[in-house]
């Protein structure tokens, strides 16, 4: 039987998924300035390739559709699509592709509310709904009774997992985090497992997704987040993670070639909790990189980081400093499925 492969985000895409925020959602309070952001994360994407909106109903749609029209998003690439759902993270609701003896295939793992901390039931069955609906086309889709959310993985497209313990082998997201391994090799074809043990942002439920600490940008160099002010509660974590990734080997042998990110100034909440900024929370699409700003003098020097990762890439900035106050970034509000292998999915382009 061909070996199971989990696509890397560099593979060539047919459209991001987003799920828009309503003004019943958590994002209530900071509705029109996260509106803003996905926004511009749309038109951004549609210049390149395609969008697919999940909204409630059509009335949302047309407030969607309102907002998208004051920032030149390209319409004849966005389709939209009906379903219930709580939290608008898709990138841990939403199913991940893989590739199989040159076919793709969709597997749809359980979701729980990052361990039990929110309501999960409208979100775990989202991605069969969206299936049933015909968002994906006539791609295989497979339902895996094993809580996984797509934020927690990271892969180099050669069978190499980058993750955290924290995350995948907490046992509030299974009872057997013991079998992590042999099920993730299972479903998504992963050999080589680089575990991380250091490593977090504070404000973070998600008990320290990989997406914001750590991310492959080829199969032989990875960006992550580190720190730099030694005052501050992450330097000593982030400082043990860039260690521990600089004793890792690629998947042909020889050290990564390591690119750090900085960290933003401290975000608080109104109860002067720290929020998760990142800028390892970035999105990788059809020729460019959109990568989350927060207003910050960090911010430049995030950018130009990012394109030494990315030469070939065009980088886009995209204001997001009001998704962290729902404790996300521009990575957790996506998930992207690949280019010219979903034959009849909505949105499809060329």
């Amino acid at each position: 039987m061909d070996r199971v492969i989990l696509l890397p985000e560099w593979a060539p895409q047919a459209f991001v998924l987003l799920a828009w925020p309503h003004p019943q959602g958590d994002f209530a309070p900071w509705l029109e300035a996260v509106e803003r952001t996905y926004a511009l994360t749309v038109a951004a994407i549609s210049q390149r390739q395609g969008v697919v909106i999940v909204c409630r109903d059509a009335a949302h749609r047309a407030r969607i559709e309102a907002v998208l029209n004051r920032h030149a998003a390209f319409a004849a690439r966005i389709g939209f699509v009906e379903a219930a759902y709580r939290d608008t993270w898709v990138r841990d609701t939403a199913p991940l592709t893989v590739v199989q003896g040159g076919r793709c295939g969709l597997v749809d793992f359980r979701f729980n509310g990052w361990g039990g901390k929110y309501p999960a039931q409208e979100d775990d069955a989202l991605g069969g709904n969206l299936y049933r609906q015909g968002v994906f086309g006539a791609v295989p889709y497979r339902r895996v009774e094993w809580v996984l959310e797509g934020g927690s993985v990271e892969t180099d497209g050669l069978g190499t997992l980058l993750a955290t313990r924290s995350s995948i082998q907490n046992p509030n997201r299974n009872p057997d985090p013991e079998r992590a391994e042999a099920i993730l090799t299972e479903h998504l074809g992963f050999e080589r497992f680089l575990w991380l043990d250091y490593g977090y942002l504070e404000g973070d439920d998600t008990d320290a997704h990989i997406d914001t600490l750590a991310r492959f940008c080829s199969p032989a160099a990875i960006v992550y987040q580190s720190c730099a002010d030694r005052r501050d509660s992450h330097y000593q974590p982030l400082r043990a993670m860039a260690a521990q990734l600089e004793r890792f080997e690629t998947a042909t042998g020889g050290p990564y070639r390591l690119i750090p990110l900085p960290l933003p100034r401290p975000i608080r909440d109104a109860d002067d909790r720290r929020l998760p900024a990142s800028y390892a929370n970035f999105l990788i699409i059809n020729g460019a990189v959109l990568v989350p700003v927060y207003d910050d003098p960090a911010d430049a020097e995030a950018l130009t980081q990012l394109k030494l990762a990315f030469p070939e890439r065009e980088i886009v900035a995209i204001p997001a400093r009001a998704l962290i106050y729902q404790y996300g970034s521009l990575h957790c509000m996506t998930m992207q499925y690949p280019y010219l292998r979903f034959e009849k999915a909505r949105c499809q382009t060329t």
